[in-house]
């Protein structure tokens, strides 16, 4: 894909803006496109060596728009693929995916369908619902986005500068080994050269990321959605609780979320670490497990979950008014 500063690019984008825009004056395109007036003049010759007609203004407040009537031919998609894509958006902007954009390009997508596809799509936009909440997303800027997964890819260094959830900004050279989108955030994983460790990035809070010269390669085995999960799990919580699941492992991966905790088969069932705010919350977790289980640590959870089984005994034994 050519740089967004490659000439072809700007042209592309000249053509859009006169889209998306009645009339624009010369210097509003210039400053849009970071050129002169020369070039924006260049530009529109190129557009209609490409059989896209553009009417120049002449004058002091002269501009550049599209002949009236010109639209460029429609986007081709059978009906299946039209579904997939809006389908795709619309469950991206459910996720939390960055709205804005979602939105753009749904409204995109709708506009350059034929009429009769448009109105089946947008009646499957108007009924469809969605089990899953709506989440907010932290959406990241997209040019440090497309940076790191562009040097993931290449095996390429990056020069990063990142602003911590305490607003202290750093810089950093990274080997990004990949991007991993989960919760409703991105992540870059690879190895810091200011630490020596290998680390977990949020996307959102990167203010800048540099392609540098230097490159990389990903170690064996490393697996970055492993990684990424395991580094979440393992956020300081007040209490550190070890559970032994009497099931299966592949039992226990369905129901316990590889970002929550971390599972290692043993002999006698599952060995469930993880980290926990409330004791009384991690009781009510095990008992809705609906497994067979032994309290590791720590020994006051055993308590919390002496009081759960007593509470649901109390309300096993009410009865209602009027019996």
């Amino acid at each position: 894909m050519p740089h967004p500063s490659h000439p072809t690019t700007r042209v592309l984008t000249m053509l859009e803006l006169l889209q998306a825009n009645h009339r624009m004056g010369g210097a509003e395109l210039a400053r849009r496109l970071g050129v002169d007036g020369r070039t924006v003049r260049r530009y529109a010759a190129r557009l209609e060596d490409l059989g896209i007609p553009v009417v120049a203004e002449r004058g002091r407040h002269g501009g550049y728009r599209l002949m009236p009537g010109y639209k460029l031919p429609p986007l081709m998609l059978t009906d299946d693929e039209a579904t997939a894509v809006v389908l795709g958006l619309l469950a991206g902007r459910r996720m939390g995916l960055p709205g804005q954009a979602t939105e753009s390009a749904l409204a995109k997508v709708q506009r350059v369908l034929p009429a009769s596809l448009r109105a089946r799509v947008q009646a499957l936009q108007d009924t469809l619902g969605f089990t899953l909440a709506a989440r907010d997303a932290a959406a990241p800027a997209t040019e440090a986005l497309l940076t790191l997964a562009a040097a993931a890819r290449e095996g390429r260094r990056v020069r990063l500068r990142y602003r911590s959830w305490q607003g202290d900004a750093t810089e950093r050279d990274f080997d990004p080994y990949g991007l991993v989108f989960h919760s409703g955030r991105w992540y870059a994983m690879g190895h810091d050269h200011r630490s020596g460790e290998t680390r977990t990035f949020r996307v959102d809070r990167v203010e800048s990321a540099e392609p540098g010269t230097g490159t990389f390669e990903v170690p064996r085995g490393v697996d970055p959605v492993q990684h990424v999960t395991r580094s979440l799990a393992g956020v300081p919580y007040t209490h550190e609780v070890q559970v032994l699941l009497e099931t299966t492992l592949d039992e226990a991966r369905r129901r316990v979320p590889a970002s929550t905790a971390t599972l290692t088969e043993t002999g006698g069932g599952v060995l469930m670490t993880t980290r926990a705010e409330r004791l009384d919350g991690m009781a009510r977790m095990l008992a809705g497990l609906g497994w067979p289980f032994v309290v590791h640590r720590p020994e006051e959870l055993r308590g919390h979950v002496r009081d759960l089984a007593r509470s649901l005994h109390e309300q096993a034994a009410r009865r209602p008014p009027d019996a």
